[in-house]
């Protein structure tokens, strides 16, 4: 192979689309014609206010809702159309972390049985044992007591139940992780707890991540790309130190101005942008900036036309007249 030649992404989206149907035959547009790219190894963050769509594309992009156009390659191959019974295998290498760790969990079931689950349905290994002795050493990697074996997810706080999901997560040895907004729902202190993991397991196995938050504070270490999302759309996508650098989109410019500064000085100093007005609705969208209605710098021909996602710099685009007219 030429050393010059470029490797195959983990995973790709082309103008990937996911509507639901509402009655009365509108739609809603949750997600709206996402291109990524994402290799392996790598972690993209995918931010962007409740609503936006972000869960959704993670899910879509799992194959646990079906999607409405576009496509997915998964190591170079178009899963768009797969059935259940062709990404079946393709469950082993693709796994989601979600939100809650405990509505996720089978209450009724020890620690040691929901790390298992996943291997004995897929019958991993040849007997339950062989199953439970491999959960004992995943909880060893993710830094959850042996003492909690024959524990139940009650008995736990939310740091621990969310250690045990993401052991579950592991128990297949995927390649790709949607992490479903995994530390949203803990306390700050274990909030960097989590997140150390997740990037120590990272290095260990080479796990590629789709990070998925509100909060581009929580992003800025993990991520090797950001990508900030709008009512289903991307408007803006860079490397993550070049979008805390030099923000563009003036949704990024508000979401960076609303993280809280702890220098009291810079504080001070620091400029507010305030996202005034109402969200616009995603059921049917008309053409047109989908942030429009809450941009100070909207024009006419924003509400009229959709901007184009143009490259700025390397790896940095923008999907904003503001910027791309310059």
């Amino acid at each position: 192979m030429d050393n010059h030649e470029k490797k195959t992404p983990l995973l790709q989206t082309v103008e990937l689309q996911k509507y639901f149907k509402l009655r009365g035959g509108s739609y809603l547009h949750a997600v709206d014609g996402i291109n990524l790219t994402l290799n392996a190894g790598e972690t993209l963050g995918v931010v962007g206010e409740s609503g936006c769509g972000k869960s959704t594309l993670g899910r879509t992009i799992l194959k646990l809702i079906q999607p409405t156009g576009g496509q997915i390659l998964y190591d170079g191959k178009d899963i768009t159309k797969y059935s259940n019974r062709q990404m079946h295998p393709l469950r082993r290498e693709m796994q989601i972390i979600f939100q809650d760790p405990y509505s996720s969990i089978d209450p009724r079931k020890s620690v040691i049985e929901v790390i298992a689950e996943y291997m004995i349905i897929h019958k991993t290994y040849r007997n339950k044992n062989d199953a439970f002795k491999r959960a004992a050493e995943l909880m060893d990697l993710v830094g959850l007591a042996r003492r909690y074996t024959n524990s139940y997810p009650h008995e736990l706080d939310g740091g621990r139940r969310q250690r045990i999901g993401i052991a579950r997560a592991l128990s297949l040895n995927p390649r790709f992780i949607v992490c479903d907004e995994p530390v949203s729902a803990l306390d700050v202190s274990i909030q960097a707890q989590i997140l150390n993991l997740l990037m120590d397991l990272q290095d260990r196995l080479d796990l590629a991540y789709m990070f998925v938050t509100h909060d581009l504070s929580v992003v800025k270490h993990i991520s090797d790309s950001i990508m900030v999302m709008y009512l289903g759309r991307c408007v803006e996508l860079a490397p993550s130190d070049e979008l805390f650098l030099n923000p563009m989109h003036p949704y990024t410019k508000a979401l960076l101005a609303s993280i809280p500064e702890p220098d009291l000085e810079r504080s001070r100093s620091k400029k507010l942008e305030i996202i005034r007005g109402e969200v616009t609705s995603p059921i049917d969208p008309k053409p047109g900036c989908r942030f429009a209605a809450r941009c100070e710098y909207c024009t006419q021909r924003c509400s009229g036309s959709n901007p184009e996602f143009v490259e700025t710099a390397p790896g940095h685009f923008v999907s904003c007249f503001l910027v791309n007219d310059k």
